[in-house]
């Protein structure tokens, strides 16, 4: 079954993210699968999801959480088939929410029968070349190494091939070579096979580093931008309404990954992330200001992608040398809470699990130009694990309920895919889906209410963004308008009650006003007249008859998104 179509939908999404094998186990072996996957469909529903991004779920080793892969075209058995796969899509889309999925262009599994060919074949031959070999571990020598934490080059030696091979991550993840034309169709077919199966897009796996060449850092080439224009045509050739969403985690501009409008439709926004925190351990609006006024403009029909936190680190590639210290003092004061140079944690603990904090911090994700992406259990407020290794601690099973496992599984305790969070703060006991749906100010409630508001309202993923002059540093004020809407976000960065007096636009002077997402503002807000904000408070101001007319028409189900 084909999702319904609907011009440039990326943009008033909501995504979240999740991991199949630790959302929910349905045949009790202690691995989250499809099937459970289609059971938690309406729990989505409910939250207000219209997208849902898969991490990597073909068959793998799993020395790299499926980013290794083993078989693109397969799912891995420990999670069900292509047939439950193929369940799940159509579910999905009965229910309104799209898919996509992890597409890892830039490297393989060394388990991967390629490379298993690659390195048996003859130097030179077409196999071989499917992979990056070299005699020497010299060339590419401007590359930085990625994972520094783990990995001292991007050379391996293989005694079978009695070469070495090229590799921008783990030693076990080899590069493929996308000069060969061979792998260019390969990967071409890969696309048309999960396309053909109903996803709406792929999240490009490391986009930024397919290519290499001498004397650059292997980053960011004209030759990347030319496989990405073709990957672009190929799709719009054959589908309708299906997208790419770039990750290319750099530290300047992201820019470049959506060509004329004719190569990614979305990209993260990597530099906005790190700049959030910053902001709110500043207590100042300038980091989130200045960032968002360096950014340049998208192609008409593109977007920025939005995240707080994810199932990466929280990297700190795209601050600088002090900023990066700010942020690793603040919020990662054990070591074993860094990792690559950013930091392990999950977004509940980073903000000192302070509600206050984290409904602004979600607020502002909304809010903000782009489209916002969920992380799974960040929505209840999930606690990481930092006693486990890489990023693992950030992939704990999701809280369901107090029942044994979090209601994740079944399976005795010893046989989970891995351990839940069972601390006092943040344990499955305290901190699960069934006791904040029952709870009617909990952070889940909470979210779900901002969630319905932004999709009310086109301006918020369609809207140009003005700042507001403000005379308080510690108070960020912008307005998103769209054809005749405009809304007003105020939000207090501060830990202690602020005032502030706004140059108010024009459309909304002396208009009686709502706050979406709080209680009735004053009837009218004049240029000169303070404004009290409580701590870490964020307001949604939009005019009364605006708001009225939004939620009359969600009301007969008749909301912007399908």
């Amino acid at each position: 079954m084909k999702a319904v179509a609907a011009p440039a939908w990326y943009r008033d999404a909501i995504i979240y993210q999740l991991h199949v094998k630790t959302f929910a186990d349905a045949n009790g072996d202690g691995l989250g699968d499809f099937d459970g996957l289609i059971e938690r469909l309406p729990y989505l529903s409910r939250l207000g999801v219209t997208c849902v991004w898969l991490l990597p779920f073909y068959v793998s080793p799993l020395r790299d959480d499926g980013y290794d892969v083993a078989h693109y075209e397969r799912v891995d058995p420990r999670y069900g088939s292509l047939k439950s796969f193929s369940r799940f899509v159509d579910a999905a889309h009965a229910a309104g929410i799209r898919v996509i999925v992890d597409l890892v262009l830039n490297h393989t599994s060394d388990q991967h029968p390629w490379f298993q060919a690659s390195r048996r074949a003859p130097a030179g031959s077409a196999k071989r070349n499917f992979y990056v070999w070299s005699a020497t571990d010299t060339k590419y020598a401007g590359a930085r190494v990625i994972f520094r934490d783990f990995e001292s080059s991007n050379w391996t030696w293989d005694s079978t091939a009695d070469a070495f091979y090229w590799h921008r991550f783990f030693h076990h993840q080899p590069d493929l070579n996308f000069d060969n034309p061979h792998v260019v169709r390969a990967m071409l077919k890969v696309v048309q096979f999960w396309l053909d199966r109903g996803v709406d897009g792929f999240r490009l796996d490391a986009a930024a580093h397919v290519f290499e060449r001498e004397g650059t850092n292997c980053e960011n080439l004209p030759e990347t931008h030319a496989f990405l224009k073709r990957l672009r045509s190929d799709i719009d050739g054959r589908y309708r309404d299906r997208i790419l969403l770039a990750e290319a985690n750099q530290a300047g501009d992201a820019r470049p990954y959506f060509g004329d409008g004719d190569e990614c439709h979305m990209a993260f926004h990597f530099p906005l992330m790190p700049r959030l925190f910053l902001a709110l351990e500043q207590e100042r609006a300038a980091p989130i200001v200045d960032i968002i006024a360096r950014t340049a403009e998208v192609p008409a029909g593109c977007q920025w992608a939005l995240f707080l936190r994810n199932h990466d680190e929280l990297t700190l590639s795209a601050v600088t040398a002090d900023e990066r210290e700010v942020l690793l003092n603040a919020y990662a004061p054990d070591p074993r809470m860094r990792l690559n140079k950013g930091i392990r944690r999950r977004l509940a603990p980073l903000m000192g699990n302070d509600r206050a904090r984290l409904d602004l911090a979600h607020a502002l994700l909304l809010a903000l130009p782009g489209t916002p992406v969920l992380y799974y259990g960040d929505e209840i407020g999930m606690g990481d694990n930092v006693a486990l290794g890489d990023r693992e601690g950030l992939r704990t099973p999701m809280q369901w309920s107090d029942a044994a496992n979090g209601g994740f599984s079944r399976a005795a305790q010893d046989r989970l895919v891995s351990p839940l969070i069972d601390d006092d703060e943040f344990g499955y006991p305290t901190v699960n889906v069934e006791r904040q749906f029952r709870d009617e100010g909990s952070l889940l409630n909470r979210i779900v209410r901002l969630v319905a508001v932004r999709r009310r309202h086109a301006v918020f993923g369609r809207g140009t963004t003005e700042f507001l002059l403000t005379d308080n540093p510690r108070v960020l004020a912008f307005v998103r308008r769209c054809e005749d809407e405009a809304i007003v976000v105020v939000a207090n960065l501060a830990r202690t009650n602020q005032s502030v007096t706004l140059a108010w636009p024009e459309e909304v002077r002396h208009q009686p006003l709502v706050d979406l997402i709080g209680a009735t503002a004053p009837s009218t807000l004049d240029a000169d007249q303070q404004t009290e904000l409580a701590p870490f408070a964020c307001h949604w101001f939009c005019l009364e008859q605006v708001a009225r007319r939004a939620l009359a028409v969600a009301t007969d189900g008749h909301a912007a998104l399908s």
